[in-house]
């Protein structure tokens, strides 16, 4: 090899060394806003031009930028006395505020359990409502769900609330909230019945709040709030491809039509779904289950 290849290449690495080490920095912000962020989801939020997605795969993993799994569990569901059908099984949701999901989970801080609550809209995976609280009573539901009715427009009786048989689900207050304001009531009897909550629950624990210092009961709701706003606004949804965040998709939405619209599937496992339906009330058995990959599916294009 000539010298001057020799040097041709020693100028490539060096320019190639200063543009890794400039997606460093910004990988260091990404990771304070984001500390559960994988490398392959901070390709696709930095979208650097001089590499592909394999390369910086392996070279933020070797330097150390991958996600070590946190893992734990607490009991936070116990069946209510009164308990309501699961309407959205299988179901073709069109639009936003059709269905949306709620699970209870908890957090471990300074030698006590506190109790999180999220509610999310199944169609955007927007996180409409939240709540922290020191107690597994209906008062942190109630104060989630309340939030939630200030952010969505939906259609009297066009939307669904979807859980599982948790006693504060079923509880009258909370039932009550919820027929005064024209929303129908599903609940699960598993875990994986009610997965969008399920998964909502373990991004924000496990990406945010477990690799944050948290000092004490008022800075776990304020960092609930700022790990829910950076979801909504900032984190890529693989559900969409890793093109848009919740919010993002829900705003692009704004400007298609009613038949431009993705469908969205709701997924459940290990039973037979329902295909295509608009309603609870609309179904059409199909003969297998749909297999395991994605709790949601998009059947046209965005």
């Amino acid at each position: 090899m000539s010298k001057q290849a020799v040097h041709q290449a020693k100028k490539r690495q060096e320019a190639f060394d200063l543009e890794v080490s400039e997606l460093v920095i910004l990988a260091d912000q990404l990771k304070e806003e984001h500390p559960g962020c994988g490398v392959e989801k901070m390709y696709y939020t930095l979208r650097p031009s001089f590499m592909g997605r394999d390369q910086f795969c392996e070279i933020f993993m070797e330097l150390g930028y991958g996600v070590k799994r946190v893992s734990n569990y607490h009991r936070t569901t116990y069946s209510g006395a009164y308990i309501y059908p699961n309407l959205i099984e299988g179901m073709g949701i069109k639009r936003p505020f059709q269905v949306i999901q709620s699970d209870i989970t908890y957090f471990h801080l300074n030698g006590e359990h506190y109790y999180l609550v999220f509610i999310i809209d199944v169609y955007t995976r927007l996180v409409v409502g939240y709540a922290v609280n020191e107690n597994l009573r209906t008062e942190g539901n109630i104060a989630a769900m309340k939030m939630a009715l200030k952010i969505m427009n939906y259609q009297s009786w066009g939307l669904i609330h979807h859980s599982d048989r948790g006693s504060q689900y079923s509880s009258k207050e909370y039932t009550c909230l919820l027929k005064e304001n024209h929303i129908h009531i599903s609940m699960g009897t598993v875990a994986w019945e009610n997965p969008y909550a399920e998964r909502i629950n373990g991004i924000i624990k496990n990406e945010y709040l477990k690799r944050w210092q948290i000092k004490d009961l008022k800075d776990l709701k304020k960092k609930v709030g700022k790990a829910v706003e950076h979801y909504n606004t900032k984190r890529l949804h693989r559900a969409f491809k890793m093109k848009f965040t919740p919010m993002g998709f829900y705003q692009k939405l704004v400007h298609l039509s009613a038949q431009e619209r993705p469908t969205v599937i709701v997924y459940t496992e290990g039973k037979k779904n329902f295909e295509g339906a608009s309603s609870p009330y609309e179904v059409c058995p199909r003969e297998e289950p749909l297999a395991h990959d994605c709790p949601m599916e998009i059947l046209n294009e965005c």
